[in-house]
């Protein structure tokens, strides 16, 4: 089902598309790629909406600066120095943060529009990103498709063709927060991460891959999530072909658990330190499926590089139960 969400300024219609299955209500927009909305019930059967979101289109366009909800891309997380080498030539990116690049920059896939199209049990949104956006190479074929299987779980998959060789990492940038509203630092986090990669004062991995034992970035065993957090923590499967569960976020006061299993071998833990109004800081908790940030420049890293004939592929599954 889809419906009117808005008007861009040059007349571009936004629409909003609902999927509802086993109890989840999920909505989702052409602009951005969003997850506006994601409806599941608590332990008494009480619903409400897990995800931070606007109401209204002009919600997104006055903060896009915490990407809610958003698609993200062409590489989700931090460019050191807004630059990479690749095959011998060294390309420019727009430096959005600092001297850095960020989620791809200003004019990244969270702020364009996506085609859409109804498939079984979901949506595919797919767009075109050409050679040079935000300074990337390569002109980028790329479809997510959002699909809830019959337990309601919120499946969202990656792909990815590009015609000359580059870097690709999405993620959805959705905040969660499973009492509907108020702090999260009270939601219980475990993290199947036995090692971190610590960052520079402008959170750019130093390339060290560093045990979490003695940290207050173990999560292997469930504590509270707290707050102070925007780290990728190195997930001990690795890269696999099929999604592994990896992370169960829980609110002991709702009795609503998010379970969050994925492909990729990183998990960028964000505790919303940062959010503003008409949020708070600590009001969601982001927990974005990725390789690890600053690949491109650091050899050692899962590699990030896509190249003419090859397939980049991604699937993330949020579940979702009581308790």
């Amino acid at each position: 089902m889809s419906e009117l969400f808005g008007t861009l300024a040059d007349g571009t219609e936004v629409h909003r598309w609902t999927l509802e299955r086993a109890g989840v209500r999920v909505r989702v927009l052409s602009y951005g790629g969003i997850v506006q909305s994601v409806e599941v019930p608590d332990r008494d059967g009480h619903t409400a909406d897990v995800v931070l979101g606007f109401p209204g289109l002009d919600g997104y366009l006055a903060h896009p600066e915490p990407f809610l909800g958003a698609l993200i891309g062409r590489y989700a997380n931090r460019i050191a120095g807004g630059r990479f080498p690749l095959d011998g030539r060294t390309y420019a990116l727009e430096q959005n943060e600092g001297g850095n690049s960020l989620h791809g920059g200003d004019g990244g896939f969270d702020k364009r529009m996506w085609e859409v199209e109804p498939v079984e049990h979901g949506v595919r949104l797919s767009r075109v990103s050409p050679h040079g956006e935000e300074g990337f190479p390569g002109r980028l074929e790329v479809s997510v498709t959002y699909t809830l299987d019959m337990a309601g779980a919120l499946h969202i998959a990656y792909e990815a063709v590009s015609d000359a060789p580059t870097v690709v990492n999405l993620t959805s940038h959705s905040y969660w927060n499973l009492g509907g509203r108020g702090d999260t630092g009270g939601h219980e986090l475990r993290l199947a991460a036995s090692r971190y990669t610590p960052v520079d004062a402008e959170l750019i991995p130093t390339g060290a891959l560093d045990e979490v034992a003695g940290t207050r970035f173990d999560f292997r065993q469930p504590r509270k999530a707290g707050s102070g957090y925007d780290h990728n923590l190195v997930l001990d499967k690795g890269v696999t072909s099929e999604p592994v569960e990896v992370a169960e976020l829980h609110d002991p006061a709702s009795g609503r658990v998010l379970t969050v299993a994925t492909t990729e071998p990183g998990l960028q833990l964000y505790t919303g330190d940062h959010l503003s109004a008409p949020f708070a800081p600590g009001d969601g908790i982001a927990l974005e499926t990725q390789h690890f940030p600053d690949s491109p420049n650091r050899p050692g890293f899962p590699s990030t590089e896509l190249r003419p004939g090859e397939v980049f592929r991604s699937r993330t599954v949020y579940g979702f139960s009581a308790r």
